[in-house]
């Protein structure tokens, strides 16, 4: 029996995840979380063998809760849930120690067969994505500006591109105000841009913010 963990902030989203694994006869979901200290905790006192993670939960960042998660529950195999695109966070989650990344748009049987194959100790992405790595590995495949960031430049990017304040992505990603300026003039000049509105436009053109 596969132990499953629903970590998503939207109750819906949640349930539709419960429905779908609790379908399927190997597979039992041993709790929920709505935020990153609920899921820590969830895992302090349920024993689990796969999270189902979304990118966009309230506390830490996403890219500081996973590498915490498998950081502290390293045993525990992590499956990306997301309706990001994968060409935004597919190749970080990876990095970050996730074993696969699925998108809220695919089926019910291919959550089931990610999880599965997680839970195997194998690795799950897409066939598109999986060509899109080995595109990369062999120089065949030309990576965005903005998938060549840090993963801090590209949360900045994230958060300047939906319109945010200097001050409240500092607050957010719990930084100084002149860390957050010196890290916005990096992206003007890794992305090649002049101003913030410019910024927003790219994060928009390429579908960074929700």
């Amino acid at each position: 029996m596969i132990r499953v963990a629903i970590a998503d902030d939207h109750p819906i989203v949640r349930e539709g995840l419960r429905r779908i694994v609790s379908d399927d006869s190997s597979i039992s979901v041993a709790g929920e979380a709505s935020t990153a200290a609920e899921l820590f905790r969830l895992l302090q006192a349920t024993a689990v063998d796969v999270v189902l993670l979304d990118v966009s939960m309230p506390g830490a960042t996403f890219i500081e809760t996973l590498q915490d998660l498998r950081k502290r529950h390293a045993s525990v195999k992590v499956l990306v849930i997301s309706a990001h695109p994968e060409d935004q966070w597919a190749m970080r989650s990876l990095q970050a120690g996730a074993a696969g990344y699925l998108t809220k748009d695919h089926s019910p049987e291919q959550l089931v067969l990610a999880i599965r194959r997680v839970a195997r100790g194998g690795k799950y992405v897409s066939e598109t994505m999986a060509e899109r790595l080995a595109g990369m590995v062999d120089g065949a495949t030309t990576r965005a500006p903005h998938e060549q960031l840090s993963d801090r430049e590209f949360e900045v990017l994230r958060a300047l591109g939906s319109g945010m304040m200097v001050k409240d992505v500092a607050a957010q990603l719990r930084l100084s105000a002149k860390t957050v300026s010196t890290y916005r003039a990096r992206l003007l000049d890794k992305l090649q841009l002049t101003t913030t509105a410019e910024l927003i436009l790219y994060a928009l053109d390429h579908h960074l913010v929700e």
